[in-house]
């Protein structure tokens, strides 16, 4: 979220922000609501001062004697008591006025960042592994799957609806190998810390993150007012939430590996065979709290990690920068890691890796002391899939399928499977 007195400062650079997003400038109607704000400030204090004069004014008159200027200045003072008890109302509304308009406002991008108005838009920084040969026709994951009996959509139909699946034996062992691999190495060689957050959230947590109140229809919501976690990016960078840290405390460094349910309300049509795009499934998520001047660096590094993780299990992937038209609404700046899907021939998404300065923060009330003094300063916070656990299975399914349906285990994680080398229809 963005703070007024900044906008009012920054007119200009708050605009063209904006207009890179592909939106309209909103600087003049956010200043316009603040300037009436600041109108109805001046008035209370005024009338605040008359009261404070008058109820002084009264003391002496009755002391005087003087019934008649005392109960005339009584009088006034009621009337100026109600006067500030609406001006006070009048104040609350266009507080959460301004507020809710700042709310639904993306984060502005770094200039760094380049101009597009989707994904067409996006660069290709790098390229890693190159793509395996095959001397016959790969399979898809589902296809797969669903050949060695461990893969089941249909019993997820019957059971929950569309988007689910039911895997099995070998294949919901590798799904458990790969997520305990990536907490591994995450919290052995990259000083993150492993934490096992709530998967019900709070409003106030989906907001502190920016995913309310703009995309409530992305998410579920149970009956009694809790929020299931479409990340764990939600409770981890919200346990800084309303806090002043000691800026020794910084970097922080968060992993987890959760469920996470998001609606894909806006996928109809897309992906609807297998396990590309589901109502639940299954994500390892880095969060990172650090200093404003070391943002850019842990995002580098950050992204980094998350591309070891493919690196480890011999995955072909490239990372892209995404334009301004494809980034998310809290990210001033995002690397996408994309995992290559013989079976789809092409790369999809595996990871997003995004920077968001103070944005979060400001929403959550996160702060640092700096250890030199002064007055505390916003935490900037970084998030990222590191990875998506379930399009991890997926990649390895396909990247490592054999000809007689077989899937060979990558090495990195025959240890999690019990030293399984490969995978074999029962």
């Amino acid at each position: 979220m963005f703070d007024i007195k900044w906008i009012r400062d920054n007119a200009t650079a708050f605009d063209e922000g904006l207009r890179k997003r592909g939106l309209e400038p909103q600087s003049a109607s956010l200043i316009a609501l603040d300037e009436k704000r600041r109108a109805l400030l001046t008035e209370l204090q005024e009338a605040q001062s008359q009261r404070n004069a008058a109820s002084k004014e009264i003391g002496k008159a009755k002391a005087a004697k003087d019934e008649a200027t005392a109960t005339r200045l009584m009088t006034e003072v009621a009337e100026l008591k109600q006067a500030i008890a609406k001006g006070e109302e009048d104040e609350r509304k266009l507080d959460a006025e301004i507020r809710d308009a700042l709310s639904v406002i993306p984060n502005t991008p770094r200039e760094d960042v380049p101009f597009g108005t989707d994904e067409s838009g996006n660069v290709e920084v790098r390229k890693v592994g190159t793509p395996k040969t095959f001397d016959f026709a790969p399979k898809q994951h589902f296809e797969i799957g669903e050949a060695l009996g461990l893969m089941d959509f249909e019993a997820a139909q019957k059971i929950s609806g569309a988007r689910f699946v039911v895997t099995k034996g070998a294949i919901a062992r590798l799904e458990r190998a790969i997520g305990n691999f990536m907490l591994d190495l995450h919290t052995g060689e990259f000083s993150y810390t492993e934490v096992n957050p709530p998967l019900l959230v709070k409003d106030q947590a989906a907001y502190g993150t920016g995913n309310l109140p703009k995309f409530a229809e992305d998410l579920f919501k149970t009956t009694n007012d809790f929020w299931l976690i479409p990340t764990a990016e939600i409770p981890l960078t919200n346990l800084v939430r309303e806090q002043i840290l000691d800026e020794a405390q910084l970097p922080k460094r968060m992993t987890a590996w959760t469920q996470c349910f998001r609606s894909e309300a806006g996928a109809a049509g897309r992906d609807t065979r297998g396990m590309i795009r589901q109502h639940q499934f299954t994500k390892v998520e880095l969060v990172s709290v650090v200093t404003p001047e070391k943002a850019i660096e842990e995002h580098e590094r950050m992204t980094s990690c998350a591309e070891e993780v493919l690196k480890r299990l011999g995955l072909p992937f490239r990372t892209m920068l995404l334009c301004t038209g494809d980034m998310g609404f809290a990210s001033q700046k995002t690397y996408d890691i994309e995992v290559w899907l013989p079976g789809q021939n092409t790369y999809r998404e595996i990871s997003s890796c995004s920077v968001c300065g103070d944005f979060q923060a400001r929403r959550m009330d996160a702060r640092y002391r700096p250890k030199d003094g002064g007055k505390p300063i916003y935490v900037h916070t970084l998030n990222g899939s590191g990875l998506a656990v379930g399009r991890t299975l997926i990649a390895v399914l396909e990247n490592y399928q054999q000809a007689d349906g077989s899937v060979v285990i990558p090495e990195a994680l025959r240890p999690y499977m019990g030293g399984l080398a490969q995978i074999q229809k029962a």
